[in-house]
């Protein structure tokens, strides 16, 4: 089962990507987690990808696309996949589809988690990551054992640059301006799911599974 997750950044999309990763058994493939272990690792790609997240923009196509591309052809991809953060463009969408084509596969799922924007500029003011394993919270939805610091390794909190306000507002626009008409685009091809992200966590992925109906 191929599925790839919609939804502006902030929506919920990743933290639902990886409760069906779990309950399908399938790898959770995000672009966000490939992008920040090569920022941590201070690689070439990680410091090109950084200068484009810290300003709220989309790391461009050329990187985002020889990544996952070489991501599917590891083993615990072949009975299928989540995608979260990729496609992005409807560009990237047409390459994803050629890509499969050669391989003779399809996306099964699209599910877009909907939610306003105001909603998510308030979610995501509330995110803190850990510097140095990736963990993420919310101060009010999953707030860390103890204030400020990982529960998983200990390390210090912070607000990361593409989750405050005024970055967030700039990404919101970046995503309805290029992000967004994937949603018609998988429409018409007949495998969009559509799920309301407001409600809670448990809510929303009992939306999803209705919907994906497996």
């Amino acid at each position: 089962m191929r599925i790839i997750m919609l939804g502006a950044p902030g929506a919920g999309k990743g933290t639902q990507a990886k409760k069906i990763a779990e309950r399908y058994k399938i790898p959770h493939i995000s672009t966000g987690d490939i992008f920040r272990a090569n920022i941590k690792n201070e690689t070439e790609l990680g410091k090109k990808a950084k200068a484009y997240m810290d300003q709220g923009m989309l790391v461009p196509d050329e990187l985002t696309i020889s990544l996952v591309m070489d991501r599917f052809k590891e083993p615990d991809a072949e009975n299928g996949y989540v995608l979260d953060g990729f496609p992005r463009t409807i560009p990237q969408a047409e390459s994803l589809d050629a890509a499969l084509r050669e391989d003779g596969s399809q996306i099964d799922h699209a599910v877009n988690v909907d939610v306003p924007d105001g909603a998510i500029i308030e979610r995501m003011s509330g995110r803190r990551a850990c510097v140095n394993c990736g963990a993420t919270y919310h101060l009010q939805y999953a707030a860390p054992k103890k204030e400020g610091v990982c529960d998983h390794c200990g390390d210090g909190l912070i607000l990361r640059d593409d989750d405050k306000p005024e970055t967030v507002e700039k990404r919101l626009k970046v995503y309805h301006d290029q992000t967004q008409p994937l949603i018609e685009y998988y429409a018409q091809k007949g495998v969009l799911k559509e799920v309301d992200g407001t409600q809670g966590l448990e809510e929303v992925f009992s939306q999803i599974t209705a919907v994906l109906g497996e």
